[in-house]
């Protein structure tokens, strides 16, 4: 099963269940608060350094998101995604990427065809239940809770680009 994260050239995650903890705080001001994990942050940002493609595709619209994920170095963000699939085939064509070569995590029903066409289908511990069936890995981790750390730290690893000693880790990136 972990054969296939070698091939992995890019990453594209959902938001919320993913990169969140699918909860949404509603704050006086109408502002809809996620949180989001710092050592997923630091894989994220880790991976764009290396050289992967990373993106998002996620239906839902936060400009706290997205600025977060733009402080990670994370160029190629896709909010109000309603048809995944279509976002998905404009970055393979945009990025001249092979869907084989695509990690994507999901967690529920709006991931699923997404899931079906990609390389390494992926889902977080509390995804969907149809979401865990279509995915080659489900990671012990929940969504917000280092989900996207692990798929991210796996990938890296098998491809000998995860921790180099040498190098500095007092890079300049919010995570």
């Amino acid at each position: 099963m972990l054969e296939k994260f070698s091939t992995v050239k890019a990453f594209i995650f959902d938001i919320d269940g993913v990169l969140s903890d699918g909860k949404v705080l509603l704050l006086p001001d109408g502002t809809q608060a996620r949180n989001m994990n710092v050592k997923d942050g630091y894989a994220l940002q880790l991976a764009v350094k290396k050289g992967y493609h990373v993106g998002i595709i996620s239906g839902g619209s936060s400009k706290e998101a997205y600025n977060r994920l733009k402080g990670l170095g994370i160029q190629d963000i896709h909010l109000s995604a309603f048809d995944k699939l279509d976002t998905l085939k404009e970055i393979v064509h945009t990025y001249n990427l092979s869907y084989d070569e695509i990690l994507y995590m999901g967690d529920d029903i709006p991931d699923y065809e997404v899931l079906s066409q990609v390389g390494v289908p992926c889902a977080p511990a509390n995804a969907a239940e149809e979401i865990k069936q279509v995915a080659n890995y489900v990671s012990p981790y929940a969504g917000g809770e280092g989900c996207v750390r692990d798929v991210i730290e796996k990938v890296m690893k098998l491809q000998n680009k995860w921790f180099e000693p040498s190098s500095s880790t007092s890079e300049s990136f919010k995570w």
